[in-house]
């Protein structure tokens, strides 16, 4: 496939949009759990989450999903949302909060490029939480294509990370 158009530099993932049946059980978990804040709320339908005093990086919404279950696993759609934090520590302290409320991972994994934390949202939308290593520190093959990979993520290092003062 040939693509004359490359998106610019500095493009980036503004925010996502999620369908949820219950508005008020998502916001209790991403603002709750995830400590997002609340931006803004329309009535009993949608709601805007944000870190960082962004005006959202994260709607949403019950406009066709009200009381309905989660999508299929075999359907098209989104395989995971992933939130990228600024720091290892930072990660490792979404490590702890997720513990405290008893978020059972699905997985956790070391890719080279970054550290990551797989799980659901009561909505049963994949979440990922990752933190990248700086680009210098990126695994690469001979040739210098990146070498990224799935090893196992040491959690306790991460949970002490998570508890370092000043981290």
């Amino acid at each position: 496939m040939t693509n004359t158009y490359t998106a610019p530099a500095g493009t980036s993932v503004g925010h996502v949009h999620l369908k949820v049946s219950d508005l008020d059980r998502a916001l209790a978990f991403y603002c709750g759990v995830l400590g997002f804040a609340l931006t803004q709320r329309y009535g009993t339908e949608a709601a805007f989450v944000a870190a960082g005093g962004y005006h959202h990086h994260i709607g949403l919404n019950t406009w066709h999903s009200k009381n309905q279950p989660p999508a299929p696993v075999n359907a098209a759609g989104l395989y995971h949302l992933a939130l990228l934090y600024p720091t290892r520590a930072d990660l490792g302290r979404a490590l702890l909060q997720l513990d405290k409320h008893g978020i059972t991972l699905d997985g956790a994994a070391d890719h080279g490029v970054s550290q990551a934390l797989y799980f659901r949202d009561p909505d049963d939308n994949g979440i990922e939480l990752y933190w990248d290593r700086p680009q210098a520190e990126w695994p690469r093959n001979r040739d210098g294509e990146l070498a990224m990979d799935n090893s196992r993520l040491d959690l306790n290092a991460l949970r002490d990370a998570g508890r370092a003062p000043n981290a």
